[in-house]
This record gives C-alpha cells, structure tokens and sequence, in this order.
C-alpha cells in the first residue's frame, strides 16, 4: 500500500517520486515504468471520438488514483483519489488516513482546520468540503439520518450539518478554488530537471517555400547551488536546413537519443527514383523529445534535411487520394501503426495513422511534410 503526502494546490508522493500538478504527461509515465514493481495495473483512458474535448487519464487501479491530464498541453490538471482504502495519506507529516485511521469528518476537521461552508450536490448525493487546492467528497446515500440542509444559510452559502462520522468517498487536488473551472498550471520548477521545453515553433520560410525553425524555449537552473528563488527563462534559436551538427548542438544542446534509419520506403515516390543509388551509410534522427522536435542528418553530408514538430490545425484539402504506407514487411514487425495514408497537400504532405491504435502508443498522430526542392519539412501533431 502506498503511503503519500498531500499538498493542496501541489502534489501527491513521497520521498521517492512526486506526481505534481503541471507535469507533462511523458513525465508521468516515467515515474510509473521506473516503479512498476510498486505501482501496478495501470489504465489509459481518453476519448477516441473527441481525444481533445476530454480529458487524458492516467487510472492507477491498485491504488484507487487517477491523474487527470490536459488533452491539449498534456500537462497534469488534477489528481483523484477515488477509494481511500487502498492507500495511506498524510498532511503535513501526519496521517488522516490509514489502515488504523478512518477519514471521517471530524478526523478531515480535526488534521485541515476551518473551511468555508460546504456544497451539497443533491444530483450526486455527494457533500463537498473545500479548501483551496483540496476538496473532500462525502457520500450521504449510505447515512441513516437524511441530511440538514440549510439553503439560506450565511448570506446565501449552502450549508448542511454533517452526520458523526461520515466517511470520505473521493479526494481531488487541483489549483484554485474551484475544481469544475481548474486548469493545469505552468509546469513547475521541480519538473524541469535540467531539461529544455519549447512553448512555441514557427515554421521560417520564404516565397520559396520553408527554411528552418523558431524555437522559443524554456529553461531553469537546477542543481545544489540553485537559489530557491529561481525563474523560468525564455530564450530563442533557430535552426535551417543545411545546418551542420555542430549548428545544431550549439543551438539545441545535446539530444536525447540519436536515431538511425534502416531505409526509406517513400522515396519511390521521390523524383527519378531509379537514379538514386543506395547509400552505404543510413541518414540519422536527433531526438529532442521534450520539444517535440526531431532533426533528420545526412548520412554523407552530416547537415540538416528534415524537421518534426507538433502543430495542433489541418492545413487544408488533399489535393487527390492518398498513397498508402505499410510497414509490416519493415524489420520491426512489432509496428501497431499498420497501414498508414499520406495526403498531398498544397506544398505539403500529410501521413495519418489509425485513431484505433490510440490505446497502444498513447495519443494519434499527424504528420506534416512540407517539400522544399530535395529537402523535407516534417511537422507531427499530436492529438
């Protein structure tokens, strides 16, 4: 059973790792491989019809949590925690639930203090006690006595005299005061981790057509001589094609992971196909996976021919059908992509995967491409 600290309009964890409001999803998920011995059984759930209008859930079945992700940024909004049995909380150091502590709600006023006056949910027959970042739900169906309720209490806030000994049903931890209207946060300092995140990319180009990236990033010290007073930063880059890798270190810093393509099946598709010769050395990936970008090396010139990025509009009608891509006959026959549609746009192509899929890798991807003579402009949505 896991034993976590609260903090209102924070966290949930413990000395080992921290599920803090504001992370992003890819950070989540980390923390639950590095700990799955620990954490058990966990559940994905989303949206297939509108993966944007609702949100990304994380469902930690062995310990009745659930973490609620924005859809769109994919940052953490909210965490839940709906069966208080199978887990320990405490609040500053000290337990208020527990195998030998009951969260009732003298147990909830004795370890939070005074709050303002309660809401009654007639709908849910739920009764929500809320404090700013924190708010307790109380079931009143499985009460003998039927319940108080004083609508006119207190210059019009609703109050309701609470049975002893009334259990809490769900926990939520949010930012503000109001949960229906919470949003997720900017990400916290504690999240950076030495890493650099990008709040915005513009495409550069000319009448020509494209010619590189804008970056905009974020950045924030860290390390034991970090003062705790420190601020995010923002700084700009940019990166164009025929950049070398040391253009691009310089300006990106090092990748997370170097990828090697073991070959190319688009590029019969490419002009005069039967002039290309196969290369004896395979053009390469610089994976930057916390600012969604990946930089595609030259084998034999080591410069810069192709961009991704995530971008979040459709940029228009196909211009006819699509060409179909399968790998299944690729050397990763464990691809849950399967056949894939690339769309010829103005100036651009678009490759869609199933939306079915979804549950396997996470979220559904568009990709962009936008030609440039020889060059490739490749930009991925994320949905």
């Amino acid at each position: 059973m896991l034993d976590l600290e609260v903090v209102p309009e924070r966290s949930l964890g413990n000395e080992q790792w921290e599920f803090a409001l504001g992370m992003p999803l890819a950070q989540a998920i980390s923390i639950l491989q590095k700990h799955c011995r620990i954490i058990k059984n966990v559940q994905v759930l989303y949206s297939e019809q509108t993966p944007l209008s609702h949100d990304l859930i994380l469902n930690l079945t062995q310990d009745g949590i659930k973490l609620l992700f924005d859809a769109t940024n994919q940052r953490l909004k909210v965490i839940e925690v709906y069966d208080l049995s199978k887990v320990k909380l405490k609040y500053c150091g000290v337990h208020f639930n527990s195998q030998a502590i009951a969260p009732t709600i003298e147990q909830i006023d004795q370890s939070f203090g005074a709050t303002h006056p309660g809401v009654y949910n007639a709908a849910e027959q739920l009764f929500h006690l809320n404090f700013r970042g924190l708010s307790f739900s109380f079931q009143l169906d499985s009460w003998n006595e039927a319940p108080k309720y004083e609508p006119n209490f207190a210059m019009g806030l609703a109050s309701l005299q609470i049975p002893h000994g009334a259990m809490v049903k769900r926990m939520h931890i949010y930012t503000g005061n109001n949960l229906q209207e919470t949003r997720a946060p900017v990400m916290p300092l504690a999240c950076f981790l030495g890493n650099i995140y990008a709040e915005c990319v513009d495409v550069l180009r000319d009448r020509a057509g494209p010619l590189g990236l804008k970056l905009r990033l974020l950045t924030a010290a860290c390390g034991p001589g970090v003062m705790t007073d420190a601020k995010v930063r923002s700084i700009e880059r940019s990166i164009y094609f025929g950049d070398s890798c040391q253009d691009v270190l310089g300006a990106l810093g090092s990748p997370h992971k170097v990828f090697y393509k073991s070959e190319d099946k688009m590029k019969i598709h490419s002009p005069s196909p039967h002039k290309q010769v196969p290369s004896k050395c395979n053009d390469y990936f610089f994976n930057y996976f916390t600012l969604g970008v990946d930089i595609l090396f030259d084998s034999t010139s080591h410069l810069v021919k192709k961009f991704w990025d995530q971008i979040q509009e459709l940029l228009g009608h196909p211009m006819e059908k699509p060409v179909v891509l399968h790998r299944s006959s690729s050397a990763n026959n464990t691809n849950p992509f399967g056949s894939t549609f690339c769309f010829g746009l103005d100036g651009s192509v678009c490759v869609s995967v199933p939306s079915n899929v979804l549950d396997t890798v996470l979220c559904r991807m568009f990709t962009i491409t936008f030609l440039s003579g020889y060059n490739h402009l490749k930009l991925r949505i994320i949905v």
